[in-house]
């Protein structure tokens, strides 16, 4: 007779293995086969034995995943072998130097292969597996001691929790090395996010998987898109394991993520040509490499090639030209945004980066400063990738000057001169001054924005201005401005102030999600806005809602309940609602809309835009979704259309590997015209 015990674990076994494959093909495939809802149900099912059964629990189920207790600290945790930097080179005469020594240092008469990659940039980790369960992951730290975020890494989807029986048998002790990255598109979206929630956000893709794996909370690391990219292993001497090239296989074999842009191969004029293509296609990519990493590809040799100091003899990282420069901090300056946050952003002496002379860059918060244990004075290391501001990532405190004044945070508001606050579990301070010049400024330019109002002509100097001379003191104010109040502005004729006056005219009559959206309300940005309006049909509806029925709205949550909660029942909020209305202001009821697929031939299509065309890209993303399609960053099987401008890169390539249909600009607005 089968006992309850074993029914129970059955089932268990059964969910496991099917949540895992559901992961598989959601976070490694990209082609899940179950909604959501589905995924939460069986998730949800999982967790609910778990809990009536925790003598059940085992390490490697999905529901270990989700993240335990915050640690006060991170312990240490010596690597057995240590994780070597690489010696880098910048050109291809510096990579025939790297080669020329490999070629003398390989003693016997073998002829060698190079195994060629990108360099990922993100964070080393190091992950060890014992008898095929994952039990401890650490940073590479100095190299031979780094910090053990066993628990965070086991948040990320893509690293399996255990091995397969084969693999497990074969190699009792697996250290397995690799990165663990941020996708641009995730890191995109993630930032859309903590801004609607008027969070600070995270600097770019690398600082954002390095910040979010060192999180104490293992719920927050949780909470983030992070990716883990398998590239080798510390052991020279596994049976079976004698190439890096195989190394490779068996890490596709056992479901972790791997590069694809690979080369094996003995001519170094086939690795240069490689490293030109890396480059090449380094802006079409989602996730940042900054080089390629060339190692021999035999183990046998290169235990021969050995080491010198912190490095390997046996490898080179091939950087590309460089997005990153010392230059000299001469002071450092806080902003105040429209939510209230300050944020510092340090005075450089202006140098070129990246081909852009740049003279600030982005401190983000109190604790980066702490980091640094920044000074005025200090040369410090800058990087830029795209077109964003600028980070420091390192300082050179061996050149500090003498008596050189640590950067101290400000006690009050460098706007308004109040006193500023931090939160229990905010990395940012603020200004809780509603009047605050600094933050009506950010209001104002926000409530005119496009998502908004929508009022042409109103920039961020025009809103200064408007405040310094005192003529609008809340959002309301605009829509009683006078032609003779604008004239004596500064750049402000008859005929702009006319132009001006005839824009707020038209932003009169509105939508309920811009409306919503312009407030600027913490945490309810665009999609927010929309989710609101469908909810309730109206503005009044909304102001009148309770936070348990806000918070249980998919999308909305406890925190931006609260803040909208908040906002409503601020008087100075009603009052500014109240005079808008006075004013002429309409706030229609939200009717939804949708295209039935019958009008639409692109209606639940996804595109992928790439190349340069003739009109921003965003003008073509409007199209397509105003028509009911969908777009996305990355060319995957669900694809089903690459509009493709000259210099595509790889996203063609893939996409015809894929059989996916490429639209030219012409094609494209024909197919647009038909609909």
């Amino acid at each position: 007779m089968v006992q309850p015990d074993s029914k129970i674990k059955k089932e268990l076994q059964e969910l496991r293995k099917e949540i895992e494959e559901h992961n598989r093909r959601y976070y490694l495939d990209d082609s899940p086969i179950l909604s959501d809802e589905e995924y939460d149900r069986l998730f949800d099912r999982l967790l609910e034995i778990e809990t009536q059964f925790p003598e059940f629990v085992t390490e490697d189920s999905p529901s270990q995943r989700v993240g335990t207790t915050p640690s006060e600290k991170f312990a240490q945790s010596p690597h057995r072998i240590p994780m070597l930097s690489l010696q880098k080179v910048t050109t291809f005469e510096e990579f025939k130097d790297f080669h020329r020594r490999v070629t003398e240092g390989i003693t016997t008469i073998d002829s060698f292969d190079y195994f060629a990659e990108p360099k990922l940039d993100g964070l080393a980790v190091e992950l060890i597996y014992k008898d095929g369960l994952f039990v401890e992951g650490s940073t590479r730290g100095d190299g031979k001691i780094g910090e053990n975020i066993t628990a965070n890494l086991k948040t990320i989807r893509s690293i399996p929790l255990r091995l397969s029986p084969a693999t497990s048998k074969a190699y009792p002790l697996l250290e397995i090395r690799g990165e663990v990255i941020m996708l641009r598109s995730a890191f995109t979206k993630l930032n859309r996010s903590l801004i609607e929630q008027g969070l600070q956000p995270l600097a770019n893709p690398r600082n954002g998987a390095a910040g979010s794996l060192r999180q104490l909370d293992p719920k927050i690391t949780a909470s983030r898109p992070l990716l883990f990219y398998a590239y080798g292993i510390s052991d020279f001497d596994l049976n079976g394991l004698d190439k890096q090239s195989k190394v490779i296989e068996l890490f596709k074999k056992e479901q972790f993520l791997t590069n694809d842009l690979t080369l094996l191969t003995a001519d170094i004029q086939k690795i240069a040509k490689h490293f030109e293509k890396l480059d090449q296609m380094r802006p079409d990519l989602d996730y940042d490499i900054d080089g390629m990493v060339i190692k021999v590809d035999k183990f046998k040799q290169q235990q021969q090639l050995g080491q010198i100091s912190r490095s390997p003899r046996w490898a080179i990282a091939w950087k590309f030209a460089a997005e990153e420069a010392e230059t000299i901090v001469e002071d450092v300056d806080f902003s105040v945004g429209r939510t209230g946050v300050i944020t510092p952003v340090a005075k450089l002496k202006p140098i070129k980066v990246g081909g852009v002379v740049v003279s600030n860059a982005s401190l983000h918060n109190e604790d980066e400063i702490n980091d640094f244990d920044l000074r005025i004075g200090d040369r410090v290391v800058i990087r830029r990738a795209g077109d964003v501001i600028p980070d420091i990532v390192a300082v050179a405190e061996d050149n500090r000057p003498p008596k050189s004044a640590r950067v101290k945070y400000p006690n009050t508001c460098p706007s308004c001169g109040d006193k500023i606050v931090r939160s229990d579990g905010d990395s940012a301070y603020r200004c809780n001054n509603i009047q605050c010049p600094a933050q009506l400024e950010g209001r104002l330019f926000h409530f005119a924005s496009k998502g908004g109002f929508d009022i042409d002509g109103l920039g961020i100097k025009l809103a200064r201005q408007l405040i310094e001379h005192k003529i609008v003191t809340s959002p309301a104010d605009l829509f009683s401005l006078t032609k003779e109040q604008l004239i004596p502005l500064e750049r402000m004729g008859d005929k702009k102030a006319e132009k001006l006056l005839n824009a707020i005219a038209n932003s009169r009559k509105t939508e309920l999600p811009k409306a919503l959206y312009a407030f600027g309300i913490i945490g309810v940005g665009e999609t927010a806005s929309l989710i609101l309006a469908q909810k309730f049909g109206s503005l009044s509806k909304i102001a009148l809602a309770d936070i348990e029925e806000l918070e249980v709205i998919n999308g909305i949550g406890p925190i931006i309940a609260k803040n909208i909660r908040t906002f409503f029942d601020d008087i100075t909020n009603q009052e500014m609602i109240l005079k808008m209305r006075y004013a002429g202001v309409d706030f229609p009821k939200y009717v939804e809309t949708k295209i039935e697929k019958k009008e639409s031939s692109i209606y639940g299509k996804t595109f992928v835009i790439t190349g340069t065309l003739s009109k921003p890209r965003s003008y073509f993303k409007e199209l397509i979704e105003r028509l009911g399609g969908i777009t996305t960053s990355n060319v995957t099987k669900k694809t089903d259309y690459l509009l493709c401008g000259e210099n595509p890169g790889s996203k063609k390539e893939k996409a015809e590997k894929l059989s996916i249909s490429i639209l030219g600009e012409e094609n494209f607005t024909k197919m647009i015209e038909q609909n």
